[in-house]
C-alpha cells in the first residue's frame, strides 16, 4: 500500500448527528492512491454516513474534510429502485449520469462484463445485473477513488464472490483507490489493505489479519468474530456470474 504519496482524501475528527443522535464521533480517515479500505460494522454503526461525508454529500457537524483538487470520485450507492414500468434502458440510464459518449458508456459496461445489458430496461434487471450497471456508472467518471456502499446487497453468495473478484480486477486495471462499506463480517476482499471497524467511532483498524485478533473487535462482535474475516480466495474450474449462475472457464455467457 503506497503511504508516501499525498493522500487523496482525509477526514479529521469528523462528528455527525441526526436528530440529536450521534452517528459519527470524532472519526479520522485517510485514503491513499491505490489503497483498498473496507469499513465494517453492524447496522447503524455509521458506515454509510462515513461514506457520504467522504463523498462530500453531507457536511459534518464538526471536523474537517480535505480532498485533492479536482479529485474524481465514482460512487456506487447502496440501493437503486426504478419502476419496472418506466421505459429506461441501461444505456439511457448511464447517459443520465453525466456527459459521456456511447463508446465510453459501452466501454464502462464491458469493463464489468455487462455490455449485453446495454438495451435492457433498467427496472427489469436482476439484483446482480443492477450492481454491475451501478458499478459501470461509477467507472464512467474514470475515478481516482471509488466509493462502494454495500455493493453486494441483493446479490446471492455466489454472485457476491464474483462481484468481489470483479472489484479487485477493476482496481488492478485502473489503479483507483477503493473505499468499500459493508456490514457483512464474512466477506472482506482478500486484497484489502486496511480494515476499519466502526460503531459510531473507529473501534480498531489495521490489516485483515490484525483485526481478526483484535480484542476490541472480538468484544464488539462477540460470537460473530470467531471467523470474522473470511478472506476470499477463488480457486476452481468454474466461475459464477453476479446472479450466482455457474459457468466453466472458457465458456461464453451473458
Amino acid at each position: 500500500m503506497p503511504t508516501s504519496e499525498q493522500p487523496l482524501l482525509t477526514l479529521h475528527q469528523v462528528s455527525l448527528s441526526y436528530h440529536s443522535k450521534l452517528a459519527l464521533d470524532k472519526v479520522d480517515l485517510t485514503i491513499h492512491p491505490g489503497e483498498i479500505i473496507t469499513v465494517i460494522g453492524p447496522n447503524g454503526a455509521g458506515k454509510s454516513s462515513l461514506a457520504k461525508v467522504a463523498l462530500g454529500l453531507i457536511k459534518p457537524d464538526s471536523g474537517t474534510r480535505w480532498a485533492q483538487k479536482n479529485l474524481s470520485i465514482g460512487y456506487m450507492p447502496q440501493k437503486l429502485h426504478i419502476d419496472p414500468s418506466m421505459p429506461l434502458t441501461v444505456e439511457r440510464f448511464l447517459w443520465l449520469a453525466g456527459k459521456s459518449t456511447r463508446r465510453q458508456r459501452l466501454a464502462a459496461l464491458n469493463k464489468v462484463s455487462a455490455g449485453h445489458l446495454e438495451k435492457r430496461q433498467t427496472g427489469r434487471l436482476s439484483g446482480g445485473e443492477t450492481q454491475r450497471v451501478l458499478l459501470a456508472r461509477a467507472l464512467l467518471r474514470s475515478p481516482q477513488l471509488l466509493v462502494l456502499d454495500e455493493p453486494a446487497q441483493g446479490v446471492d453468495l455466489g454472485g457476491q464472490s464474483e462481484l468481489y473478484n470483479l472489484l479487485t480486477l477493476v482496481q488492478q486495471q485502473t489503479g483507483c483507490a477503493i473505499l468499500l462499506i459493508s456490514h457483512d463480517l464474512h466477506w472482506v476482499l482478500a486484497s484489502t489493505n486496511r480494515v476499519i471497524c466502526m460503531q459510531g467511532h473507529v473501534c480498531c483498524e489495521g490489516t485483515p489479519d490484525a483485526i481478526r485478533h483484535n480484542e476490541v473487535f472480538t468484544s464488539l462482535f462477540g460470537s460473530s468474530a470467531q471467523a470474522p474475516l473470511a478472506l476470499y480466495h477463488h480457486h476452481h474450474d468454474h466461475v459464477h456470474d453476479l446472479d450466482g449462475h455457474q459457468h466453466h472457464e472458457g465458456d461464453t455467457h451473458a
